[in-house]
């Protein structure tokens, strides 16, 4: 009984394939930035309150919690339901490039719309605003180079540090002057310098957004803002001391003042969920998924998603899937790949086989138990490693 209802799950995605790829072509052809998807929004607000998608209605909630986020339920009606399994969905742009990470291919079999995982961390502000209380299990998969039914993404603090100096005539008394450029410019060396004490599983990374006016001009004010990943809560914490007193150093070297600013939402890692993970790629294989097994990858890094904060929350499967292009992530040519017919194919599949799993969570005696034996025991380990708040 339970292969047949994975079967009628799979035939439904192929009966909705028009009505999808339709659907993710129209949010990639309008990339919306963080907290501004209002065209994907209402998009998929009205997919799921379209009359013509088949079975059972839909109840929609537009702008559930954010402005741009949603929730489309879908029930048996009656008596209030023993198991609730989301599944998100992204559909922020990068700026410049469109979608660059293949969020218009997510959007396919979401009923929870999450919007700005590029910046900001919309799951965070949902997961605050209470809107993953009750659920038991949540899926989504994200396209990637490869098919792995998880990926290592790890912790993530951004920090945006501001110069002050004093503006003079760089030529005629530049004595006069305080240079904030010269600390940004130290700063940035200092994390250079800095990089041969880091674990090899740290990042970090940054610009800078501001280095003055002209060149005759002795700078008043520079702006630098930096990305800090590394593979937990706790190393991170580390990391971002290190960093912080790198940047504390160039403005006492300079006679700089400086302000450090944190993001308003640490992304954490993604906490593994072997029993989902291992239920995916059984269903993944009989579609003809092939995953992959090298250990440089699965035991290697990843990027950041503030999917990780959900997993702190409510256990989580976040697969990777191919979508026919070797084309990186965040590049010009992965936004193109990302609206081929070819994406389509592989997106669909990835729709499949998460549905089959959330089957398997469904209906296979004990299966849940275990992965919230999973969720439980990945957690506690995590959380023995630092108080997270």
């Amino acid at each position: 009984a339970l292969e047949t209802l994975k079967q009628r799950a799979c035939e439904s995605v192929e009966l909705n394939a028009a009505r999808l790829g339709a659907l993710s072509h129209r949010i990639w052809s309008h990339p919306e930035l963080a907290y501004a998807e209002r065209a994907a929004h209402d998009a998929l607000t009205g997919f799921f309150s379209s009359a013509e998608l088949p079975g059972a209605a839909w109840a929609v909630q537009p702008r559930y919690k954010l402005s741009t986020a949603f929730r489309a339920e879908w029930g048996t009606g009656g008596a209030a339901p023993e198991l609730r399994i989301a599944f998100l969905c992204e559909y922020d742009a990068l700026p410049g490039l469109g979608h660059a990470c293949g969020h218009n291919l997510i959007a396919e079999v979401a009923v929870l719309g999450t919007p700005a995982e590029e910046q900001g961390g919309g799951k965070i502000d949902l997961i605050n605003a209470g809107a993953f209380d009750g659920l038991d299990v949540v899926f989504m998969a994200h396209p990637s180079q490869e098919n792995a039914a998880y990926l290592p993404d790890v912790a993530e603090h951004d920090v945006t540090v501001k110069y002050y100096g004093k503006a003079s005539h760089a030529a005629a008394y530049p004595w006069e002057g305080v240079n904030a450029l010269d600390a940004a410019v130290l700063a940035y060396n200092n994390l250079s310098v800095l990089r041969q004490q880091m674990k090899p599983t740290w990042r970090v990374h940054g610009v800078i957004k501001n280095g003055g006016v002209k060149p005759n001009i002795i700078p008043s004010y520079t702006e630098l803002e930096f990305y800090l990943r590394a593979p937990s809560m706790k190393d991170l914490s580390i990391l971002t001391e290190k960093v912080e007193n790198c940047f504390k150093s160039a403005a006492l070297a300079t006679g700089c003042k400086v302000e450090i600013k944190g993001g308003e939402n640490d992304y954490y890692n993604v906490l593994p969920n072997k029993t989902l993970q291992e239920a995916y790629k059984e269903n993944g294989k009989k579609l003809g998924i092939e995953f992959i097994s090298e250990d440089s990858i699965l035991n290697g890094l990843s990027g950041s998603t503030d999917f990780g904060n959900v997993t702190f929350v409510v256990p989580g499967l976040h697969p990777y899937f191919y979508i026919g292009s070797d084309a990186l992530n965040h590049t010009e040519q992965y936004t193109e790949a990302a609206g081929s017919q070819d994406a389509q194919f592989y997106a669909l599949r990835t729709a499949k086989a998460l549905a089959m799993t959330a089957l398997d969570v469904i209906f296979k005696p004990g299966l849940l138990e275990k992965v919230r034996e999973d969720f439980r025991q990945v957690k506690l380990k995590e959380e023995g490693q630092i108080n997270l708040v």
